[in-house]
Formats: C-alpha cells, structure tokens, sequence
C-alpha cells in the first residue's frame, strides 16, 4: 500500500478534485471511530452480524412501508437521493443474502458469476501490478480486495455511507471514499484503470456525465470496464420463473423504473438504456468500445438472484459488459 493510505476510514468528498495522495490520507468523518465493530480482518465471512440496527421507515403500525412500483421521468437530482438512501437501508439485507455468493476478496462482474480471474477484461493478472485502479459503485469492496491480491492500488467508491461501513466490517487494506460517480473527487490523470460491477451506471440519469468523469480521472489509454442488466431484461418482467419469459413491455420505453413512497418521493430509481444507447454513451464520453461481453449461464450456478435464474440466463442475456479505452 502506497504511503499515506488510511484504508480503516471512509473519506466523503463534495464535487471536488483533490490530489490522489490527498484522497488516499483522508480525514474521519463524524461518527467513524476507530472502534467502529467490526473492523476485521479480510477472512471474515459477509454473513458475520451486522455492524448495528438500522431503521426502516415504517407506515405508522410498525410495519415497513412498502413503496408502490411506476414507470415515470427522474432527473439526476431525484435519481441519486433516492438511490443513496436505498442503498443505506438495504445494504445490510444485500451483504447477508448476496455475501457468500460475492465472496471477501472475489472479483464477480454479475449474477451469472463470470469471475476476472477467468475473464481478465482488465487486461492479465500479472499485469495489475502496481496499477492505480478505480472501482465506482464498489459496495462492500469485494472486487477491490481481489485487485489488492493482484498488486493492484485500488481505491474503492460509493456514494452509500452504509456499504462502505460493510467495507471497513470486512476490512482489508482499501482506501475507501464516499462520493457521487458523477462528481469524481479526484486530480486529472489519477488511474490506469476503472471498473464497475453494476455500480452507478444503472442508477445515473446521465451516465455520459459518469463516463466523462471517468475518462477525465484515467490517465491515457487507460481501460474502463462496466457492468449493467443487459438492456434485453427491461422488456420482460423482472421475474425468475417461466413469467418473466414473456415479452410484457416496450424494449424502446426508457421511461426510469421507480419506486416511490405515499407521498410520491422517489425510494429507487434504475434507468434504461438500450444496447445502442449505451454504445453512444461510451462514445459520447471519450471511449472507445473495445468488446462487449454478455456472459452465458453456466452450467454450476444453480442460484436464484431477482430476476436472474438458470431457467431465464440459458436463453436471453442477463448482463451486459462493456470494456473501453481513453481516446
């Protein structure tokens, strides 16, 4: 690890663009403590107790309240108050169901479980030595680990405080930073590389504001890759099982899917992009599309995760995967 790194805190940065050492030195936020439970070491399991109870909002009876399901416009504004608050609430429930399938210290681009140790879209594994890598919407940090197997100096992003407690719980030797992807709060020219297992670019309502932030953050030649629900998926229901094998929507309709509470307040927002869509988008933000990788369902994973099953995986995509360069 690079002098100066202080992987046991959480840095949160407004729109700013600091020096990489400065990120990788950051000050403690309020309330992060160095006994914050659960600090660990990286073998601890994610299944391990949660850090502490978080409160759910509730509809007045103590029951949790259930948000109703609709297709309507979200700008950015919306987009990201919503989704960073469902990430904080739902971050512990995601770690405990989804943990041991992600593993510590595993690189895992989708529910389909293509691993980079087998894909290598970042390039080979000797060749991430020493690399300055960026991964945005990095959860618990679990690809960042594996990079830090690797040599790799990988800085790990989040714009949810609660995932990134899941980080420090796990632990590991990851700087970790607190941050809207639209905003990256880093000096020109901070990376080699980036990454993105279905962080952020599903939940942006300007992913070409992302993707130029990104590019600005690479140095040249510099390798971004990203994973997203293959756009195919929004015209089937969100289902498992033979339901969710029938066409029920407009491949066409980018109208953002939202869940929103009684009072019409966004909870969660995910937006569609078709697959040219996304090609312009990478274009439009200073890359150029080196591959893109829809992952087959293989023949050991017999797990059910959403809308992602062995029944649905062995006939339509279920994740897309674009791998792109700095112009």
């Amino acid at each position: 690890m690079r002098e100066g790194a202080h992987p046991g805190r959480i840095a949160a940065y407004p729109a700013q663009v600091p020096s990489l050492e400065a990120v990788l030195a950051p000050p403690r936020l309020s309330g992060d403590t160095p006994g914050t439970p659960g600090r660990t070491s990286p073998q601890t399991n994610t299944r391990e107790p949660i850090i502490q109870e978080h409160e759910q909002p509730t509809d007045g009876l103590g029951e949790a309240a259930e948000p109703e399901a609709t297709r309507r416009d979200a700008d950015g504004t919306e987009s990201t108050r919503a989704n960073r608050g469902w990430w904080d609430r739902n971050a512990d429930d995601y770690q405990v169901e989804h943990g041991t399938f992600l593993g510590d210290d595993r690189f895992v681009w989708g529910p389909e479980g293509l691993d980079e140790v087998e894909a290598e879209l970042l390039g080979p594994p000797e060749e991430l030595k020493g690399k300055d890598v960026l991964e945005i919407g990095a959860g618990a940090a679990q690809c960042s680990r594996w990079l830090v197997s690797q040599g790799a100096r990988p800085v790990a992003l989040d714009l949810s405080h609660r995932q990134l407690q899941h980080a420090l719980r796990i632990g590991g030797g990851v700087p970790l930073v607190e941050a809207d992807a639209g905003a990256l709060p880093f000096a020109d020219g901070s990376f080699d590389l980036a990454c993105s297992a279905y962080g952020a670019l599903p939940f942006v309502a300007d992913p070409v504001r992302v993707l130029r932030e990104v590019r600005r953050v690479l140095r040249p030649g510099g390798r971004f890759v990203f994973s997203v629900t293959h756009p195919i998926r929004w015209a089937f229901p969100d289902e498992p099982g033979p339901e969710g094998l029938t066409v029920a929507a407009s491949y066409f309709d980018r109208t953002p899917y939202v869940e929103q509470d009684e009072e019409g307040r966004a909870v969660y927002v995910e937006h569609h992009r078709t697959v040219g869509d996304r090609v312009r988008d990478v274009v439009a933000g200073g890359f150029r599309l080196l591959d893109l990788v829809e992952p087959e369902w293989p023949s050991w994973n017999t797990q059910e995760w959403g809308g992602w099953s062995p029944l649905r995986g062995n006939l339509i995509p279920g994740t897309a995967i674009f791998v792109c360069e700095r112009d």
